[in-house]
């Protein structure tokens, strides 16, 4: 199925056929692909294909996409479907992304290497996070009280004591949390289970 008009950015004529072309009916089903229920407003400002709002909804879960390709990778985690394996251990992936990032640590290029103790990362997100520890780096700093930490979670953690907020709940007598491993603790009284000291 086409898109509607009035989701459709302006394209040049031989655009439009190709988009017609991959646009048939067969793929709607298969990948659950409806676009009837919101509108994207023509805007040339805009780049080719760049969509304002999002046309393409998941109706397994509602979610929307702005772009039909983010909809089919959406659609792996209801079908299981992970199309990327590591040759070298047998890892799925549903993201041709994440597959590449793996790979580095097989392969040991593009490997973020910490200079200070030989800690190798695939991501230069954790590697930045892990060199806090020899930075002794705090940058999420509490405006109630000051305490700074180096982990954003820990400071998210932290906050709940300041706005006494327990998202972790009890389902068996109702008590909540702030933290999950308190609740953890909390579920061996109903299990039986020993607690550690």
């Amino acid at each position: 199925m086409r898109d509607p008009e009035h989701c459709r950015m302006k394209h040049t004529e031989e655009q439009r056929d190709v988009i017609l072309k991959n646009e048939e009916s067969e793929e709607e089903e298969k990948y659950h692909v409806k676009t009837e229920e919101k509108t994207c407003p023509q805007t040339e400002s805009i780049p080719l294909l760049k969509r304002d709002k999002k046309c393409f909804n998941c109706r397994q879960c509602g979610k929307s996409f702005t772009h039909k390709q983010s909809l089919k990778v959406h659609m792996r985690i209801h079908t299981g479907e992970r199309p990327f394996t590591c040759d070298q251990c047998g890892k799925n992936f549903t993201r041709k992304h994440n597959f590449t990032v793996h790979m580095r640590i097989h392969t040991r290029e593009d490997l973020f290497t910490c200079v200070q103790c030989g800690k190798c990362f695939t991501r230069k997100h954790n590697f930045t996070v892990h060199m806090r520890i020899h930075t002794g780096e705090k940058p999420f700093t509490c405006d109630q009280c000051g305490k700074s930490f180096a982990l954003k979670h820990h400071f998210k953690v932290h906050m709940r004591i300041h706005t006494g907020e327990k998202p972790f709940t009890c389902d068996q007598c109702g008590k909540s949390f702030a933290q999950q491993g308190n609740l953890n603790n909390h579920m061996k009284i109903h299990t039986g289970e020993k607690l550690h000291d």
